[in-house]
């Protein structure tokens, strides 16, 4: 298996980022307050990408020991329920927004994305390297 960190950052990382782009896109290009900067549920789309990209990976990658990558996919399980919790709780914030703090719930999607791409970077640096040797 070749595994390329460019290739990665271009499928994976670059389309998991589409919707923060795109709401950007949208928020930069009409009238002030038509649509918001940032949203919690683009940044837990964005998380579901690289935690379903890293189990994905794992799963064709026969070089890592397999305590490793047991513990990688347990993560990446772990982070996918997390953002499943606040993807569940945005949409109880829709029907009636004073149920969820729309600020912390922004901060906390945004927290676990910053940790969901540096654990993929480091998973993925992993597998570049014992592709290398």
């Amino acid at each position: 298996m070749k595994s390329s960190k460019s290739k990665w950052l271009a499928y994976t990382f670059m389309v998991g980022l589409i919707p923060v782009l795109t709401r950007l896109l949208a928020w930069g290009t009409t009238a002030t307050g038509t649509v918001a900067p940032a949203s919690a549920t683009d940044f837990i789309a964005f998380g579901f990408v690289l935690h379903i990209s890293v189990i994905n990976e794992l799963e064709h990658f026969s070089k890592a020991d397999r305590e490793w990558k047991t513990t990688q996919n347990a993560a990446s399980v772990i982070f996918i329920a997390l953002y499943s919790a606040l993807y569940a709780l945005t949409i109880l914030g829709e029907r009636n927004s004073s149920l969820i703090d729309a600020i912390v719930m922004l901060r906390s999607s945004i927290i676990l994305a910053i940790v969901s791409s540096l654990l993929s970077f480091s998973v993925l640096h992993r597998m570049s390297k014992a592709v290398a040797c």
